[in-house]
């Protein structure tokens, strides 16, 4: 069955609201109308069986056949903080992060950040990957739409970050661990997988000695990828991935 996501405040008893670009897609596209069946996902985590009862142009009424957890949300939170690189290439970060089972995007305006937006085109920015993120989780059957931050400096996302998880920087100078090496550390030391995990990525010129001496300071652990040099756009997928297959679920059987 087709799957849409419907946010809570459209939920309402057994009844449930469609409104926005997906009643087009519903009624024109798919041409479906009452008596149709579908999924909608709340985006925190569950799925509402439903049948439409009304469709219109403008929205579409579903009746709630029942309720239960989505099973495609990976068991390690992983957290992208990831350097705004040149062109659209956090459109792509985001919409292949999510896809992977990313659950947060920070979009980080560090040193080196040759892109340096101001406040009202920032909030543009944000508001055209949350779009992004959105229209990916959909494709990729998530439970839930990744939630991309405001553009915030190093300083600020460091503040924001709780102590116990897992926090990695992919740094091109570190040369005495790799990112396999700390996260089979992180669980001989404390005995458990981390609930979740960060992972900050330069922009295009990296991380100055600066900023990576700041990570430190705050926890974050300096690891490399391997003896390449990864561009910017494939360095953060490249760890989410690792992370999510070694932790996660990718390269498993589909649950539920």
């Amino acid at each position: 069955m087709p799957r849409f996501f419907v946010w809570p405040e459209n939920i309402n008893g057994e009844r449930a609201l469609i409104k926005g670009p997906d009643v087009r897609h519903i009624v024109k596209v798919l041409r479906m109308g009452p008596g149709d069946r579908l999924w909608l996902l709340d985006g925190s985590g569950y799925q509402y069986a439903g049948e439409i009862v009304k469709a219109e142009l403008e929205k579409v009424v579903v009746k709630l056949l029942g309720k239960e957890p989505c099973s495609t949300e990976p068991p390690v939170r992983v957290v992208l903080v990831q350097g705004i690189g040149k062109g659209n290439k956090l459109d792509l970060v985001i919409q292949k992060g999510t896809e992977l089972g990313v659950a947060r995007f920070y979009p980080l305006q560090s040193e080196r950040t040759v892109v340096k937006l101001a406040a009202e085109k920032a909030e543009d920015r944000r508001k055209r990957w949350q779009r992004i993120a959105l229209e990916a989780a959909k494709q990729s059957r998530r439970a839930i739409v990744p939630e991309v931050e405001p553009v915030l400096p190093l300083p600020e996302i460091l503040r924001q970050i709780p102590e116990a998880c897992l926090k990695l920087v992919l740094w091109e100078e570190e040369t005495s661990r790799g990112l396999k090496e700390a996260m089979r550390d992180f669980k001989v030391n404390y005995g458990r997988v981390p609930g979740e995990v960060f992972l900050f990525v330069g922009p295009e010129g990296g991380f100055s000695l600066d900023e990576v001496q700041q990570m430190k300071e705050s926890g974050v652990i300096p690891v490399s990828l391997g003896p390449r040099i990864l561009r910017t756009e494939t360095a953060g997928l490249v760890a989410a991935t690792v992370v999510l297959y070694e932790w996660g679920d990718l390269g498993g059987a589909p649950r539920g």
